[in-house]
């Protein structure tokens, strides 16, 4: 699928503001599955734009403003293209979850089996993600009943949680946005060793409009399956990534892939609004990559 995406982030400061330093990740990634056409980042007031690629391979911009301002606008306009290949069988044995540990891929793994900023590991994840895999001895299937069993057991509500509201509060609550969804389901595979990672990026609604998550910047799972690589999983809506999904990037968590951050001096009074817009170009295009069975890197 050809998509479009425009996502515009104004803020709007009580008093002028001053010595702004700002991170965007925004632009879509570049994968065996997704194929970016073109990409463009605006700000204002103007300024000069630099970026770098982080750690996790995410492409950051940065940007300050040090002269006063009382108003920031950020807009990205990107065009990709998506894959349209069919997932893993639902009822397919991939590997034994007993191999995790010794598939050879320890160094690729590793950051995404420990702790992290909003996702916690104590005896009760441990004990609950047991449970919910209780009798299961494969990968592929462990991760889907854990992608069932939040879609079921929590409510999605927006303004019900905030950027900073943790897994832990999260499971306290069972209800959230999908960025809570995410980081329950990474701390329940991260209990079972199951590597998973925190993807950022855009949901294309398409005509019916039932998919949740696609008004907004949306966030899913990635599970690392032995001889398949990362597979995308989104428990907000219980299903596979698929061609609707448009992966920015990859981390952690979501202190690892926030599409804007950063700091100021001057008032906390400030109001923001978001927009963000999906949509289709072209139903039929497909990357050369969207025929491979290539596991994303």
């Amino acid at each position: 699928m050809k998509l479009s995406v425009f996502h515009r982030t104004h803020y709007r400061y009580a008093v002028p503001v001053q010595d702004s330093y700002n991170e965007a990740r925004l632009q879509p990634s570049d994968t065996p599955g997704q194929q970016r056409h073109s990409f463009l980042l605006k700000v204002l007031p103007p300024t000069r734009l630099t970026h770098y690629m982080d750690f996790y391979q995410n492409c950051v911009h940065m940007f300050e403003l040090a002269r006063p301002h009382t108003e920031l606008t950020v807009e990205a306009s990107s065009v990709v293209t998506t894959s349209n290949a069919p997932g893993l069988p639902e009822d397919a044995a991939v590997a034994p979850l007993a191999a995790l540990t010794a598939n050879g891929d320890a160094e690729r793994c590793y950051d995404f089996l420990q702790p992290s900023a909003f996702v916690h590991s104590d005896l009760a994840v441990w004990r609950l993600a047991l449970d919910l895999t209780a009798g299961e001895t494969d990968t592929w299937q462990a991760a889907l009943k854990l992608m069932r069993w939040i879609h079921r057991e929590f409510r999605y509500e927006p303004a019900s949680t905030h950027v900073h509201t943790t897994m832990r509060e999260s499971l306290e609550m069972r209800k959230g946005v999908c960025q809570d969804f995410a980081h329950v389901m990474l701390g329940l595979c991260r209990a079972i060793k199951l590597p998973a990672r925190y993807v950022s990026g855009y949901l294309y609604n398409g005509p019916a409009e039932h998919l949740k998550g696609a008004q907004a910047s949306h966030a899913w799972v990635e599970v690392w399956l032995p001889g398949h690589g990362w597979r995308g999983l989104d428990p907000t809506n219980n299903q596979q990534v698929n061609g609707h999904y448009i992966r920015i990037g990859a981390g952690r968590d979501y202190a690892d892939v926030p599409p804007l951050k950063g700091t100021y001096r001057g008032t906390q009074e400030r109001v923001m609004t978001v927009d963000v817009q999906v949509a289709l170009l072209d139903a039929e295009a497909t990357t050369p990559a969207a025929a491979s069975l290539t596991p994303a890197s």
